[in-house]
């Protein structure tokens, strides 16, 4: 059943906002912006480890 107070798992938040940063981050690459490509890539890095902790730690 459907229930719209689902709680969120912070897990699948982050791999969420892994992909759209990852994402930007390509986007600026190809428009040549590349001081702000490696600003997101960064970030979804950062975002990346947080995720890698989080596996660890379920398993």
């Amino acid at each position: 059943m459907w229930w719209p107070f689902k709680k969120r798992d912070r897990l699948t938040e982050l791999r969420k906002a892994y992909a759209r940063l990852t994402e930007e981050a390509r986007d600026l690459q190809r428009a040549g912006k590349i001081p702000e490509f490696a600003k997101r890539t960064g970030e979804a890095e950062a975002i990346g480890k947080q995720i890698d902790e989080l596996e660890r730690v379920r398993k």
